[in-house]
């Protein structure tokens, strides 16, 4: 799996979770469970952004 084909899984996985936020919003329901699933995800997607780009930085071929 490449690291393109991660982001998109988890950004289709942030989308769902951010649907189903919304109906529980709309609806009056708890949301507490998704909200928590959410923050993970996001995490996991910026933490991946953070170390590609730092390795992109400071690449050996970066000072040539």
């Amino acid at each position: 799996m490449t690291r393109e084909q991660y982001i998109k899984i988890l950004q289709r996985e942030l989308a769902k979770l951010n649907r189903e936020i919304d109906m529980k919003i709309m609806s009056g329901e708890n949301y507490s469970k998704e909200a928590k699933e959410h923050k993970i995800v996001l995490f996991k997607i910026r933490e991946h952004n953070r170390k590609t780009f730092f390795s992109k930085i400071f690449s050996p071929f970066s000072f040539v």
